[in-house]
């Protein structure tokens, strides 16, 4: 496979959300801005050695943030004998993949409230999904657990925004959920021209976020071109994983497998090289990560 090859239908995708947010379905959606602190924390992790200190000051700079840092420095998953009390003791014992990616989760659900009774409980889901990858992720070689983490969390960002600004879209999640028919996407473009796997990949567009988590947004429940040559191995990788993160918090959860579960297990772990019996062995482990959030 080329990396020309590779790259051409993610590409393709990205230039088409550009077409559709100027001329086409996407052009009146209101999709919130990126945040000021999440838009300098891109800037300062971007650099070639990221300047730690300009990350704790940025945190330093919302007393909300700086205090969810602290708090989870101090939770069961990274305590120690002796508790944080700074934001840069906090950095510290967290690192900075675990600090930006706690960063970033408190800034996205600030900047994209969600108040609807249809998606009462979505950031809690999009944070146990975040976590879920992040442990996927570090035990698949290859796979960044931050951008795992981003996938986990930006995935179903969609549906927050069409919530907002599509006319009876709370309807079409009712629809789509009974349906057994056709899958959710089919039903949100039957009704509305467009679903939320294109509206989070907008979102994640346009807050400047890599084009690989782009395209795993955009791809996401497009679960039968998993493996095909013209999208990069690591777009594929996110997505299979993200099946495996939804499917174990359902089990976490008591409820049963979902619809892309049934059609797609296989092919997501054919392609993450897992067997059934290795996934279940995940499930204890993550459950204890789960209760630690």
């Amino acid at each position: 496979m080329t990396p020309t090859a590779a790259a051409s239908r993610v590409d393709t995708l990205v230039q088409a959300l550009d077409q559709a947010r100027r001329a086409g379905p996407l052009k009146d959606l209101v999709i919130p801005p990126c945040p000021d602190l999440m838009v300098r924390l891109q800037g300062a992790l971007a650099a070639p050695e990221p300047d730690l200190g300009a990350v704790a000051a940025i945190a330093a700079h919302d007393v909300a943030m700086a205090a969810t840092l602290m708090r989870r420095a101090n939770g069961p998953l990274h305590a120690a004998a002796q508790p944080v009390r700074t934001v840069g003791q906090a950095l510290n014992r967290l690192g900075l993949d675990t600090t930006a990616a706690v960063m970033t989760e408190f800034l996205a659900v600030r900047a994209i409230r969600v108040r609807h009774p249809a998606l009462l409980r979505f950031w809690e889901r999009s944070a146990r999904r975040a976590a879920a990858m992040d442990f996927i992720a570090r035990r698949l070689p290859g796979l960044s657990p931050d951008l795992a983490h981003s996938f986990g969390l930006f995935c179903h960002v969609g549906m927050p925004v069409l919530l907002q600004c599509v006319r009876d879209y709370a309807g079409t999640m009712v629809e789509a959920d009974a349906r057994i028919d056709r899958s959710c996407v089919a039903t949100e473009n039957a009704n509305h021209r467009t679903d939320h796997a294109v509206v989070g990949a907008l979102v994640c567009r346009t807050w400047r976020l890599s084009t690989t988590l782009v395209g795993a947004v955009r791809l996401h429940h497009d679960l039968f071109s998993l493996g095909a040559d013209d999208v990069e191995p690591e777009v594929h990788t996110l997505v299979a994983a993200g099946l495996l993160a939804e499917h174990l918090m359902r089990r976490a959860e008591c409820l049963p497998p979902d619809r892309d579960w049934g059609d797609h297990a296989a092919s997501a772990l054919q392609w993450l090289a897992l067997t059934a019996d290795e996934l279940d062995a995940w499930e204890e482990p993550l459950w204890a990560v789960f209760d630690a959030l």
